[in-house]
């Protein structure tokens, strides 16, 4: 008998893709991870400094900040579930859910982190393209699945588009799919104001995930919450650990709650300051599409790199979505408070014009599987 000489690992890890952030030499303006750019409530830089050394020595309590968060939402707490972000969100749902047989489905360009959890559990992920004006395409969503679907994931307000799919057609999803779970991965909802979560008792199928990195200002604490009707959150709850979510971040995300005034302070500043881009945008003659998120997704054209290079000379960070399906000469900036919108539409101003662009530059790239063509 051939005894093997190295360890291997499953098929489905071999396959499935990777993913590496470019986080490396972020000391600039962050304009780039659709963070929030300025700061969390004060009350949790407070509730930091109260923190003692006893209490890193213990274990983290999840059970208190789920009833918490859970009355702050209208839910039960066992309709709960906090996690370490939406990433371990989707992670664990994908293992709840998913055999090496089923179907998953998503619609892109979206999160890769959807790639990444399903695949690691089936080959069989379907993805459905957005239309060429990156907006949803819901009959051909509806079309895609199949009896063998078993995990659906949406996302709205869109990532890196910003654009939202409407509660009727996200119930509509959910009704033609009953064997099926949909996940609506509400991590913008703040900056969009509509969502599903009232709908999870009334439809058995139904996930809600949301994070507090964005709005709330928590992104290194990495914090987020699963809602569901209890059935599939038990599910859901029986494949997580238990100390999931660090002790610091559950203080925090208590007092970050409660301070509904901030929260709503800092919305708004990305209310105002994505209206503002927009204008600024327009004045520039660069193409984007209508955002409903704290980001706008510009199209440039071939020169996005050097675009994003003279940007970090300004002191200001991008991100190139050009690597996304449909995206090809796409650039993303993230909307913060007003004076990081000013800084960012300066330095666009200038860039633009140090890098000799033209709105003459700019052409829709169409991605297939077949490759890329270009149109007027």
């Amino acid at each position: 008998m051939k005894v093997a000489t190295e360890v291997k690992p499953r098929r489905a890890v071999l396959e499935m893709p990777e993913y590496h952030p470019p986080l490396a030499g972020r000391d600039a303006l962050r304009l780039d991870f659709n963070e929030n750019t300025f700061a969390p409530s004060p009350k949790v830089m407070e509730r930091l400094r109260e923190i003692t050394a006893e209490g890193l020595t213990k274990y983290p309590e999840r059970e208190p900040g789920e009833r918490i968060a859970a009355k702050h939402f209208g839910l039960n707490p066992d309709e709960v579930l906090l996690t370490n972000g939406v990433d371990e969100a989707i992670h664990l749902v994908c293992c709840a859910f998913l055999e090496e047989g089923d179907e998953a489905l998503i619609c892109t360009p979206g999160f890769f982190m959807y790639d990444v959890s399903i695949m690691m559990m089936t080959p069989n992920l379907r993805k459905v393209q957005a239309d060429e004006a990156l907006q949803f395409p819901f009959e051909k969503f509806l079309a895609a699945i199949t009896e063998r679907t078993k995990l659906i994931i949406v996302s709205s307000p869109n990532n890196p588009t910003g654009a939202v799919v409407s509660r009727e057609h996200l119930l509509a999803i959910a009704k033609a799919a009953p064997q099926a779970v949909l996940m609506v991965d509400e991590a913008y909802y703040h900056f969009h104001g509509e969502t599903t979560i009232g709908d999870l008792r009334a439809v058995p199928n139904l996930l809600v995930a949301r994070t507090f990195s964005k709005a709330y200002g928590l992104a290194n604490l990495r914090i987020g919450m699963l809602a569901g009707n209890t059935a599939l959150m038990k599910y859901v709850r029986k494949v997580s650990s238990p100390y999931n979510v660090n002790g610091v971040a559950l203080d925090c995300l208590t007092v970050a709650l409660a301070d509904e005034d901030y929260l709503a302070w800092y919305v708004e500043q990305v209310r105002v300051g994505r209206d503002r881009m927009m204008r600024g945008l327009d004045e520039l003659g660069v193409p984007y599409f209508s955002s409903h998120a704290n980001f706008v997704l510009m199209k440039i054209g071939p020169k996005h790199k050097e675009l994003v290079t003279a940007m970090r000379s300004h002191g200001i960070l991008l991100r190139d979505r050009s690597a996304d399906p449909g995206c090809n000469g796409f650039v993303r900036i993230t909307i913060g408070i007003e004076e990081h919108v000013r800084l960012g539409l300066a330095a666009l101003r200038s860039s633009l014009e140090e890098i000799g662009w033209k709105p003459t530059d700019v052409r829709t790239v169409q991605q297939s599987s077949e490759g890329e063509r270009e149109f007027e």
